[in-house]
């Protein structure tokens, strides 16, 4: 089977490329995409608790800091403690986190709107399917168990 053949091929080109787009504008922002990401999941009103941001991007705890760091460095964010629970962390958003987090909303929009403007509702609606049950395979653990594996 040649690589291009695979699917983890296929979704890490694609990902690359996202990210490679996404990066160039974060770059015109003074931000990174994972900034990006990050700012969009902060609740802009409310804040949200350090501890819920990793899960929802996928991230390590420990790399999720090093983001944290950077943008409370940069005047994005600031921390102050959870008034329910003294032991949590809220993030919010400085008014400079509330602007980059509405351009990261933009890109975000953009994008999506030109990938619709140029696939059918139809397909996509199949490659979140396909997508998604791929994820829900991974989840399983169940890829390198005994029953779930086979070389061909």
């Amino acid at each position: 089977m040649k690589a291009s053949e695979t699917v983890d091929y296929n979704i890490k080109v694609c990902w690359h490329a996202i990210a490679r787009m996404y990066n160039a504008e974060a770059a015109k922002n003074d931000i990174t995409t994972s900034i990006g990401f990050v700012l969009l999941n902060i609740d802009p009103d409310q804040g949200t608790a350090a501890t819920k941001i990793a899960p929802l991007l996928g991230l390590e705890a420990r790399s999720l800091t090093r983001i944290l760091k950077s943008m409370e460095e940069k005047g994005l964010i600031y921390k102050v403690a959870d008034t329910q629970d003294k032991r949590s962390v809220r993030i919010l958003l400085t008014e400079l986190g509330l602007e980059k987090r509405e351009v990261s909303r933009i890109t975000v929009k953009q994008f999506n709107y030109k990938v619709r403007e140029v696939i059918p509702e139809s397909q996509l609606q199949v490659f979140f399917q396909v997508i998604g049950q791929i994820n829900s395979l991974i989840e399983s653990k169940d890829v390198f168990s005994d029953e779930g594996s086979s070389e061909k």
